[in-house]
């Protein structure tokens, strides 16, 4: 499958400390409905940092499960411990993913040298279509364009990155080093549409849970050359995307799919729920982005 346009990183519902599979399954299903282009379970978003081992292996199975093949499924596996990174991401492959989404190692903070060994090793156990995923602020590491460019040329199951520095120096600098079929996503929802015209490919983007739609046309509007569409969106789901990082995601963008009356809002600590003062700015947006 062609790993393009609008992905979605999918919330985890849950209830009464499980996962909550009906609403889980109805999410994906309305994220495929409104015409999302991927589905990314177990990613931040998905609060992959507090699911159990088996919890983690049962949302990317239900995922896999209900696309049925109608878009790809970009399943997260990475770890800081790359023995267990080569265990999810064997998991994922035999479970059907699509490709695999590899978050460099966190909190170890591993050498540039370091980021390259990690994903050579896993590569050398699992051979499957590899997004790498660089978000500093979350691990404390940044791939540099230059190992990006390594990494890529020399690890033939990596296609792309999510890059999510929200540096488009930076955008730019691995896009020169790498070739045309080099697979960049935004890693950050505002930075979607400056990343397509530097020539991303898309964005895995947290906003899409509540706004697929618009995401999708943003996408198709550039691949159309259709410059005044792409900017009037962008600016249309700004306020959104302001709107979902009021505080740590997920806690915005789980809270604003309760108020849209699709899932109950159960997140799991140390995440705690939306303080009064941000949950009436986040219902203000929803209401004139006409989601409520």
């Amino acid at each position: 499958m062609v790993i393009t346009g609008a992905l979605t990183a999918l919330v985890t519902p849950f209830k009464g400390g499980k996962i909550d599979e009906e609403k889980y399954r109805e999410h994906i299903e309305h994220q495929i409905t409104e015409g999302i282009n991927g589905l990314v379970p177990c990613g931040t978003t998905g609060e992959s940092a507090t699911l159990s081992h088996d919890e983690h292996e049962a949302v990317i199975r239900i995922c896999i499960e209900q696309a049925a093949g109608r878009v790809p499924v970009v399943a997260g596996a990475g770890s800081n411990n790359t023995e267990e990174a080569v265990r999810l991401a064997r998991f994922a492959k035999q479970a059907g993913a699509d490709a695999i989404l590899l978050i460099t190692p966190y909190y170890n903070k591993p050498s540039q040298a370091g980021l390259l060994a990690h994903y050579k090793a896993i590569a050398a156990e699992v051979s499957v279509p590899t997004i790498v995923y660089n978000v500093p602020g979350r691990t404390g590491v940044n791939i540099l364009p230059e190992t990006m460019a390594r990494i890529y040329n020399e690890i033939p199951d990596v296609i792309g990155v999510k890059e999510a520095t929200g540096n488009l120096a930076q955008v730019s600098d691995i896009l020169e080093l790498c070739d045309d079929n080099f697979i960049l996503l935004s890693g950050d929802d505002f930075t979607l549409l400056p990343s397509l015209a530097l020539g991303g490919k898309g964005v895995i983007s947290v906003v899409s849970n509540i706004a697929p739609n618009m995401y999708v046309r943003l996408c198709q509007a550039v691949a159309s050359n259709d410059l005044a569409t792409a900017q009037q969106l962008h600016y249309a789901l700004a306020p959104l995307c302001r709107a979902c990082f009021l505080d740590t995601n997920p806690i915005p963008v789980k809270t604003a799919l309760t108020h849209m009356g699709r899932m109950g809002g159960e997140l799991r600590l140390p995440l705690v729920p939306l303080s009064d003062g941000h949950d009436a700015a986040l219902r203000e947006i929803l209401k004139k982005s006409k989601l409520l």
